[in-house]
């Protein structure tokens, strides 16, 4: 199975036409003909099996015949990550979230971070190549990049965790995760949190975690949470 997505789709359409890019994409590249079907979604939950009735590079056309829509996780993933230094491994860690299951995510900026300025367009277009491969139809909502300082001074629910290097006393996350619910897990940069940082998490509730015995590069920490929550909630 093929999914395609388009977020300008909705329920209430009964045929559909895409723009130049992905008209050329389907025609040019995949050699879509007249009467192939397509699947797609607006990652917004909706499946919709579509006949091709218009097949041509500048505007493909499709008659909606089906449309499902899917049901959510039973549980809310928020992963608040500071940029890393080499841009590659914060988009690694994008694409694998996405695979694994996450709700949204934001770059936070702390005191220690070495990159503080990120490209949003093109993380968007790797996490929606990741929902279409992974074959979901929920689209992970990308925020835009925050000091840590202004995200904590927002109101968080259920389960929040910080996890940091500082050798103070921490739990291990997969002892405090309970399933189900909402989950906002923080991740430092290269240089990890601050004290200050730490303890204004710890002043805002959040529980002090470790993701294992060795020490974790930003992007593999993410995705260690990423993955303990997806596990807890199979």
């Amino acid at each position: 199975m093929q999914l395609f997505y388009n977020p300008h789709i909705t329920a209430q359409d009964t045929d559909f036409s895409f723009d130049k890019d992905e008209s050329r994409h389907i025609v040019k590249v995949l050699r879509k003909t007249v009467g192939d079907t397509l699947q797609i979604t607006n990652g917004q939950g909706w499946l919709f099996e579509a006949k091709l009735t218009s097949a041509h590079q500048k505007q493909c056309s499709v008659s909606i015949l089906s449309k499902t829509l899917q049901p959510p996780r039973d549980y809310d993933l928020h992963l608040a990550v500071a940029p890393t230094k080499m841009n590659d491994r914060y988009e690694w860690f994008l694409e694998k979230a996405t695979e694994i299951g996450v709700s949204s995510i934001t770059p936070i900026i702390c005191e220690h971070s070495e990159r503080k300025v990120v490209k949003l367009e093109r993380f968007e277009k790797i996490i929606q190549s990741a929902m279409k491969q992974s074959l979901q139809y929920y689209l992970p909502t990308l925020n835009a990049p925050i000091s840590f300082k202004t995200f904590m001074s927002q109101d968080f629910k259920d389960q929040t965790f910080i996890a940091h290097c500082e050798e103070t006393d921490k739990k291990s996350l997969k002892s405090q995760l309970q399933p189900s619910g909402s989950y906002t897990i923080l991740i430092g940069p290269e240089g990890d949190f601050s004290v200050k940082e730490i303890e204004m998490a710890l002043q805002h509730q959040f529980i002090p975690v470790t993701l294992g015995k060795t020490r974790l590069r930003t992007e593999t920490a993410a995705i260690a949470a990423c993955h303990s929550v997806a596990f807890l909630n199979e």
